[in-house]
Order: C-alpha cells, then sequence, then structure tokens
C-alpha cells in the first residue's frame, strides 16, 4: 500500500462536513451514518449521479475526473471493470481507490459490483463464497428542501462462509476498526460535498 502515489490533491472550494454534522451509530458488523440535510439535491440527482461518476467535469478553472471532484483530497481512483464503456448500472464491476485523510496506510482498494441505483437508493457490495463481505447501502428521502441521505455500511453475512471466515476477513482487514473510523470520516465529508457541485453539473448534463 505504501507504492500507492496519491494524486495530487484538488483545489478546495467549500469547507468539508464534520463528522459531528451526521448522526453515527456503530455495532460490531454495522455502521449507519444519517447524514445532515443535502440541501438543493434531489433523488434524482442521485440516481443520476451514481450512474456517471466516471467522466469529467470543469471546476476550479480545469477539467478534473468528476470522481476527484467529488472528494478533493482523498479520493484516488474510480474504475469501470470489464466493459469498454463507463456505464454504471445495476450489475456493474467497480474498482474504487480512495485514502482517507489521505492516509495511505489505510488505503481502500475495493472491487465492488453495483446491485442498484435508483431514485431511492445505491448499493454496492463485495461478495466471496455465495457471501456479502461488504456491502454499502445508501438511501434517498425526498425533503422540502433537499434530501436526506442514510448510509449503511455492513461487513459480513450470516451465512456458514460468513460465519467461519468472511466476517473476520470483513472487520479485522478489509475494515479494521481504525480504518473504519476513518472511512466514516470520509464519508460524511464525500456526501456533504455533493450539494457543493452537483446540482449545477446535473443541470449542465442533462440540459
Amino acid at each position: 500500500m505504501s507504492a500507492v502515489l496519491l494524486p495530487p490533491p484538488r483545489p478546495m472550494l467549500w469547507p468539508l462536513r464534520p463528522t459531528a454534522s451526521a448522526a453515527v451509530s456503530m455495532s460490531p458488523r454495522t455502521v449507519t451514518i444519517r447524514h445532515a440535510l443535502l440541501e438543493g439535491v434531489t433523488p434524482e440527482m442521485l440516481a443520476w449521479w451514481y450512474g456517471h461518476v466516471p467522466g469529467t467535469m470543469e471546476y476550479a478553472g480545469g477539467v478534473y475526473p468528476r470522481y476527484l471532484v467529488w472528494h478533493p483530497r482523498d479520493h484516488v481512483s474510480y474504475e469501470v471493470l470489464g466493459s469498454a464503456d463507463d456505464a454504471v448500472g445495476s450489475g456493474t464491476r467497480l474498482r474504487i481507490v480512495e485514502a482517507p485523510q489521505r492516509d495511505v496506510g489505510r488505503l481502500i482498494d475495493i472491487r465492488v459490483t453495483v446491485g442498484e441505483i435508483s431514485e431511492a437508493g445505491a448499493v454496492i457490495e463485495s461478495r466471496a463464497l455465495g457471501s456479502n463481505v461488504v456491502r454499502l447501502e445508501n438511501a434517498f428521502e425526498f425533503a422540502s428542501r433537499g434530501v436526506r441521505y442514510v448510509s449503511r455500511m455492513k461487513l459480513g453475512d450470516d451465512t456458514l462462509a460468513g460465519r467461519l471466515l468472511l466476517n473476520r476477513v470483513a472487520t479485522q482487514r478489509a475494515f479494521p476498526p481504525g480504518k473504519l473510523r476513518a472511512w466514516v470520516r470520509h464519508h460524511v465529508e464525500e456526501i456533504g460535498n455533493l450539494p457543493n457541485f452537483l446540482p449545477d453539473l446535473f443541470a449542465a448534463e442533462t440540459h
């Protein structure tokens, strides 16, 4: 992991949301994050965003990959696997690399499959031996001034393979406690960044 070269941080045009802006609850294998209201964002915008993260956008006087704008400090790369284009939808396989707080010692380099993208939410999961190792469920709910957004990270599964092996892999190797806490902070920041660029990007791209 120490050999990973982080891209230079992008200009930061807005303050990052603090972890305390969200309501976070943690159990041994589940983390739930109730984010502060995403003002000016709609469920339609979020469904479009998760289907169109690949690509570029104008930002801070230049043109950057959208994924690198989403979190101008921590994001490293976002790759669609096994496809000739960048279309993202149910069944799409992705490789996502990010370094919470730009700490390569806590690098997250994970291959996931998209389970769902809709105006109700977006789900990605990493599976092995018929079991979920990591599953991230993002739920969207329309509110009067924006969207209420709840994230739920589930580590491991209740299957036999999970109980015998994969739950330990999920909680001790993929997301040990220190890395999990760093990811929570990162995730609050990245979701909190969406109101700063997504409404304008959605309007420009969908006319």
